[in-house]
């Protein structure tokens, strides 16, 4: 009897000092850099596509087009917000973005109308905002398009993160969800996109309160009228950043928005390549980087590139609390985009 329950002890603890062995790669394992993806249509069976508005989840060519994306770093400390990102999937960012200890999603949502707006009233100023509104909640904002409430970027975000909340636990996904799961919770939501996504993010973020909405390239809309309305999101909120040979900001299109905003209340507007962080905490940053003298190319280069991690981080993580001095507005910034 002796013996066997000394045999039964050093067995124990041979188990014990081979389980505490094992520690380290448990939680290397756990504490890494998750990297998700799944289509819209396989995780919520009431996603529709609406070819009239030219949205599906495959293109021509029978190429899958609804595959979403979702990343977060638990070998950072979790600043307990997620990024939906409102533009094409975007992997260097999205890198940075978890580097700083974000959550970040990048879901597939009914926003490919842009084109198929009827010339007559495309630029009548009351239109695009609109359709932009009715695209991200599935609402009926608009009756230029039906985007019903399971297409719009709320439903597939919610259905998104709870996908993520199931298939990646420890990634802890479900803080961003209500208790009844029937929401997402907007307070920890940073909406940001570039160009066409940048002024989604901007108009949604007027119509519900969010943490913060991170403008590249845009927002556009230069003959609507919507970014001078009340905001659910607070104005020192928002943050923009351009090129200055984007046509978007040689047409004076982003520093209008910017100024209706009311950016000009938070400081200067200031030239990263001149200026270190925290930029004189503004909220209106530019670059004259060298893009070999190409709009196309300064339209994208803020989202692209190697140069650009001290300006993503204060964008993302800047206390929004935390602004310059008020300026006066632009006189060189044409407002009135209606004459030539």
């Amino acid at each position: 009897m002796g013996q066997s329950m000394a045999e039964d002890c050093l067995m124990i603890k041979a188990l014990f000092f081979s389980f505490i062995l094992t520690l380290p790669c448990l939680a290397q394992q756990s504490s890494t850099r998750h990297v998700l993806s799944v289509r819209a249509s396989k995780i919520n069976p009431v996603a529709k596509e609406h070819p009239a508005i030219k949205y599906t989840f495959t293109d021509k060519q029978g190429k899958v087009v609804d595959l979403q994306h979702a990343a977060v770093d638990t070998r950072v400390e979790s600043r307990g917000q997620l990024v939906i990102w409102l533009m094409s999937h975007n992997k260097q960012l999205f890198e940075s973005i978890t580097s700083y200890g974000l959550h970040a999603i990048q879901p597939h949502y009914a926003n490919r109308w842009f084109s198929t707006v009827p010339k007559a009233v495309h630029d009548a100023g009351d239109c695009l905002g609109d359709i932009r509104l009715e695209a991200a909640t599935g609402a009926d904002h608009s009756p230029l398009v039906a985007i019903p409430g399971p297409d719009g970027l709320i439903a597939r975000s919610l259905q998104l993160v709870k996908w993520l909340a199931a298939e990646n636990p420890e990634g802890n996904w479900a803080q961003f969800l209500a208790d009844d799961g029937s929401d997402l919770l907007w307070d920890k939501v940073i909406l940001s996109g570039s160009s066409h996504g940048s002024t989604t993010a901007a108009r949604f973020a007027k119509h519900r309160k969010v943490a913060r909405v991170v403008m590249f390239c845009g927002p556009r809309d230069q003959l609507e009228s919507w970014q001078s309305l009340p905001s659910a999101t607070p104005a020192n909120c928002y943050f923009g950043f351009s090129h200055v040979l984007d046509s978007g900001w040689k047409g004076d299109h982003y520093c209008r928005s910017w100024q209706m905003l009311g950016l000009a209340r938070f400081g200067s507007l200031m030239n990263v390549d001149l200026v270190r962080p925290p930029f004189g905490n503004s909220r209106r940053l530019i670059t004259n980087c060298d893009v070999g003298n190409d709009s196309r190319r300064a339209h994208g280069i803020v989202v692209r590139g190697d140069a650009w991690d001290d300006v993503w981080r204060y964008l993302y993580t800047h206390p929004v609390e935390q602004t310059g001095k008020p300026v006066a507005l632009d006189p060189d910034c044409r407002m009135d985009q209606s004459r030539q």
